[in-house]
């Protein structure tokens, strides 16, 4: 609420109470769907909560709206959801209408396609945008989760494959060998060097540090192909087992290209050391936070 109070335009000017009622009545009017979890308005409760008193004049709203989402890249799909409901007209009368169920994006995008001179508007604007933009930040994070576990799994497969290629070897350097090739076919012909060039990282480090989650996945999966190879082809070995992991790596790189996805030409990702000590230290300051307000 403080929040949102300071960001409101029309903060000073707006009695408290009011503002506190059009916060009770945004809430109450949110539906959550129990399939997915997903929150979502009515565009007729909309149309009252934004001061609209005439459906006909709040739809050249929602059509702009609508073009905002296609133009941001967003499914129209995904939040504005057609839908029918019954209304009363009269003590015992009632009839069907048509309606739209909206998701909190498709209610920011409308109250900023809306008349900013309502009140009920500049409220809106301040409502949505401040809880889309928590929302955003709870993805963005759930992402860095992801790559940091996604990269653990990398090492613990990588960690199996060395194993059983020195159980077969008896050669400590042989794993590099074999992962350095297989990273010339995941990446194209770049080899490992070349690709840390052009992520910009350091020699002194493995290149997975500096890879997006998808990346990081496809080097998982080739691993562990290889490694499930030579245990069911009893390859014995390095040529055999380079083979086997130059092919694994192709077949991966082969689906990544299906999907229109070049690994060699994806952007480097924040290096994971630096990610995973600044999630560390946002996850302490918000412990001692917590002990602070008990």
């Amino acid at each position: 609420m403080a929040a949102l109070l300071a960001f409101h335009p029309f903060c000073n000017l707006m009695d408290k109470k009011i503002f506190h009622q059009l916060h009770a009545d945004f809430e109450q009017c949110a539906y959550t769907d129990e399939a997915s979890g997903v929150e979502f308005w009515f565009a007729r409760d909309l149309q009252k909560l934004l001061g609209y008193t005439q459906w006909r004049n709040f739809e050249p709203v929602i059509e702009k709206s609508l073009a905002a989402c296609i133009n941001a890249g967003e499914s129209p799909d995904d939040h504005f959801a057609r839908a029918r409901k019954m209304i009363e007209t009269g003590k015992t009368a009632q009839r069907e209408i048509e309606d739209i169920a909206l998701t909190r994006y498709a209610c920011y995008l409308i109250a900023q396609n809306g008349d900013p001179r309502k009140m009920e508007i500049a409220f809106a604007q301040s409502y949505f945008a401040v809880q889309t933009r928590k929302m955003e930040l709870v993805e963005k994070r759930l992402e860095e989760i992801e790559r940091l576990q996604a990269r653990k799994k990398l090492s613990e497969s990588e960690k199996q494959l060395s194993g059983i290629i020195f159980e077969r070897l008896r050669d400590n350097l042989s794993f590099g060998r074999i992962r350095s090739k297989g990273d010339t076919a995941l990446f194209g012909g770049l080899s490992t060097q070349e690709m840390k060039k052009r992520l910009g990282a350091p020699d002194s480090r493995p290149l997975a540090d500096f890879l997006p989650t998808i990346t990081i996945k496809a080097k998982d999966f080739a691993s562990e192909i290889t490694h499930f190879n030579i245990k069911a082809e009893n390859l014995q070995c390095e040529e055999t087992i380079t083979k086997e992991h130059v092919r694994s790596n192709r077949r991966v790189r082969q689906t990544l290209l299906d999907s229109g996805i070049a690994p060699e030409k994806l952007p480097p990702a924040e290096d994971v050391k630096k990610l995973e000590r600044r999630l560390e230290s946002e996850h302490k300051k918000k412990t001692a936070e917590k002990k602070t307000i008990k």
